[in-house]
């Protein structure tokens, strides 16, 4: 038994999602349809690009939480990325794109 119960029901705190809320189990468009596997081979990429972003500029682990700070380091991330695509477009090394190491070793 907990000692400060956050509710007097017996049963305890109760949550409910409902099905048009939760869209994750229900996202509006029937799985295995044309439109599903579409809507998901670009969400797969999207997913892909955060995910990079997030880990190569080091947005992720940040150690400051000023807003200030994360509007600027979100920019310098995004101006990062710029330039790594646009000098592997130019040396015509579309491989590297993702990539900064590589194009300036």
């Amino acid at each position: 038994r907990c000692e400060n119960p956050c509710t007097t029901s017996s049963c305890g705190r109760m949550i409910y999602i409902y099905p048009e809320k939760n869209l994750r189990a229900y996202p509006g468009v029937e799985r295995g349809s044309v439109e599903w596997d579409e809507t998901y081979k670009i969400r797969v990429n999207v997913e892909k690009s955060i995910n990079h972003f997030k880990d190569s500029f080091c947005i992720a682990g940040r150690k400051t939480q000023n807003e200030k700070t994360l509007h600027a380091d979100l920019l310098l991330a995004g101006i990062s990325q710029l330039i790594t695509v646009m000098v592997a477009d130019k040396i015509h090394q579309h491989q590297y794109i993702r990539s900064l190491k590589p194009l300036i070793a």
